[in-house]
């Protein structure tokens, strides 16, 4: 008999039958459906089954939250429903069927400029920093610059334009690049289309609105001639050059004879999508790309600018929080361009301190809690350097009023920084560095709409809080599950320890942290069992102690499943939403059955990739199943992986 049997045949029946099945698919903890009609799914029934932990939807899939032994539930459900299983892309794809076209817009937008936004964050700093040295006259009665009176800072003023210059002037190039690696085509096409939109030949695109008609050079070919224009910080039309480009190659690629694709796709696919884009689309996504700019710039500077402001300094946050935020990178960027800065950026960095500023509130109203502070002081340092996502989803979602505080907080000081004028270079570090990308002249006025983001929601929060919180939430309990262990090597902690106690190791170097600052609800809930995350600095993943692997993902190669000599389970889960990188940047060294000694690597990682892929890093190490003995856990160190204590049985 099998082993979920029961729960097998309840679940396909609660899911609405095979019929309503369009894809399933798993990952380490969970089942992956893509239902034909979600509503159909009875969850709080689905819930009730022995074997599930939990459900939740999120991008158009319905996913039943399993544990480590999923794969052979999954083995189970799709041999009784008679479904063969697809791939996670496969599901992923099926997903947007379920979501609205704005929600795949958006979404495609995100996965667009995930990879991008470091680059364009570096280069607003930079342009900030340039202007400091070179464009600020502080010396000799406001007459001079630092780099008027020394020869080093002009130096280094000069030298730094070396890489504004390829962040915001080269932008098309990593545009392209990035839609034909998210697409799945040849990324050096895409890199030389992006080439030929900002080749030296050209026409600076910046120069465009300065150069008369009759200046402008052509490519004669007697029957038309074809301006030479560059499309340097142009995004929409970029945009548009690498989509014609990418099916052309799929159009090609699906028609060609394999034996000549290799010179055929290329050549066929490069050479018309050059032509189009510098006679069709280029030109068109040049329009369309103002006429958006135009409109946002027209709603942030017209007689109503306080009411669009407030909407946008409201709404953000939750925004993030859907992902449909990575629109505004696209807006910025075209803002850049055409107007020389943007003046939307800034109200994004005031909603992230704002909701920095509710966490630190929370932080002064639970002092006295020190497992939430473990959450609240780390989630408050991050968004205040502008990584919202530890704020939003581990402190301030979760109570709720403290949100509502932070987007309140954000609306006021969004009002003052678009009524008083604040124009930002670019997009910079959404936080409190952020004013180093403002234009010096709105420093003023920008400190002004900070001390609004700060005050407001602080003062809120800490009013609601005192009402609301209980004396549990505020004075919590003696944390004695987390009571920190001493930092030794496991040979010591081992020679320490109780008799017949288990010392688990770290098994990533980094930082440990909270497990409700893990970046996603299953985890972050303790849905799949207490653990802790990790903030990795290291790259490889090592077995914390002598244990029988239990489980892997061997396609997606992003988690390992262990088994101690105790009966614990332990799950290690590298990064979140990392299964979608199917593989990328992920080595496996061990497979089901082996047995490993502490120290042995299971698992070898790529952090740059899987910040590239728009992923958060946290990796979560999870007692999947305790066994017989309570775990306990340190949290709040920096851990060597194989010789720091995390876990104590």
């Amino acid at each position: 008999m099998a082993k979920y049997q029961a729960d097998v045949q309840a679940l396909l029946r609660l899911v609405g039958g095979k019929e309503n099945i369009q894809a399933v698919s798993h990952c380490m903890t969970r089942m992956r459906f893509v239902l034909v009609d979600a509503a159909k799914a009875d969850t709080a029934q689905i819930e009730q089954l022995p074997s599930v932990k939990g459900t939740f939807t999120q991008a158009g899939q319905f996913q039943v939250i399993i544990g480590n032994d999923v794969a052979n539930f999954y083995n189970e459900f799709t041999a009784f429903a008679g479904i063969e299983g697809v791939s996670k892309d496969a599901v992923k794809d099926a997903a947007k069927s379920n979501q609205s076209p704005i929600q795949r817009i958006m979404g495609t937008l995100g996965e667009i400029f995930a990879p991008i936004i470091p680059a364009l964050i570096c280069g607003g700093l930079i342009l900030g920093f340039r202007n400091v040295i070179g464009e600020i006259n502080f010396f000799n009665n406001g007459t001079q610059s630092l780099a008027d009176i020394s020869q080093f800072w002009a130096g280094l003023y000069s030298f730094l334009w070396l890489i504004g210059e390829a962040v915001f002037h080269m932008l098309p190039v990593g545009i392209v690049w990035s839609i034909t690696k998210k697409m799945g085509t040849t990324q050096i096409l895409g890199i030389i289309l992006g080439l030929t939109l900002v080749s030296p030949q050209l026409l600076n695109g910046f120069s465009v609105a300065t150069t008369a008609a009759e200046d402008i050079p052509v490519w004669d070919f007697g029957f038309i001639q074809v301006q030479m224009i560059g499309y340097q910080g142009q995004v929409i039309a970029a945009m548009l050059a690498g989509f014609v480009l990418v099916y052309l190659e799929k159009f090609f690629k699906k028609h060609c004879p394999e034996v000549v694709s290799m010179i055929v796709v290329p050549f066929c696919s490069l050479v018309p999508a050059v032509i189009i884009a510098h006679t069709v689309v280029g030109p068109i996504g040049w329009k369309i790309g103002d006429a958006i700019a135009a409109v946002v710039n027209l709603g942030l500077t017209s007689n109503v600018k306080w009411l669009f402001a407030a909407i946008f300094g409201l709404v953000y946050a939750p925004l993030v929080m859907t992902g449909l935020h990575h629109m505004t990178n696209a807006i910025d960027s075209q803002l850049v361009n055409l107007y020389q800065g943007t003046n939307l950026w800034p109200m994004i960095a005031l909603s992230n301190i704002a909701q920095g500023s509710a966490v630190l509130a929370m932080s002064f109203l639970q002092k006295k809690n020190e497992r939430a502070q473990q959450v609240n002081i780390p989630a408050c340092i991050s968004c205040y350097l502008g990584v919202t996502e530890p704020a939003l989803f581990g402190v301030n979602l979760k109570y709720g009023f403290p949100l509502v505080c932070g987007m309140i907080g954000s609306a006021c000081a969004a009002v003052i920084s678009i009524g008083t004028g604040v124009y930002a270079y670019s997009i910079g570090v959404g936080g409190l560095p952020g004013i180093l990308s403002i234009m010096p002249q709105y420093w003023l006025n920008f400190l002004l709409a900070m001390a609004v983001a700060i005050v407001v929601p602080f003062v809120l929060t800490l009013i609601v809080g005192s009402r609301k919180l209980s004396a549990a939430d505020r004075a919590g309990h003696a944390p004695t599950a987390s009571a920190p262990l001493e930092e030794v090597s496991a040979p010591a902690a081992a020679e320490h320890a109780p008799a017949g106690a288990l010392t688990v190791t770290s098994p990533i170097t980094g930082r440990i942290l909270p497990l409700e600052e893990i970046p996603d609800q299953v985890f972050s809930q303790g849905v799949l069992g207490e653990g802790v995350g990790i903030d990795p600095t290291g790259q490889v993943v090592v077995a914390p102690a002598d244990a029988t692997v239990c489980s892997v993902m061997e396609e997606s190669r992003h988690a390992v499943g262990l088994t101690l000599g105790n009966g614990a389970e332990l799950l290690i889960h590298v990064g979140m939403d990392t299964v979608s990188m199917g593989g990328d940047g992920f080595q496996l060294h061990v497979k089901e059955g082996d047995h490993v000694r502490r120290g042995d690597p299971l698992i070898t990682f790529d952090l740059d990739k899987i910040r590239a892929a728009g992923h958060p890093t946290i990796t979560a190490f999870i007692v999947s199943d305790p066994g017989d003995t309570a775990p306990a856990f340190t949290t709040g160190m920096d851990a060597v992986a194989g010789e720091t204590p995390v876990i104590q049985f």
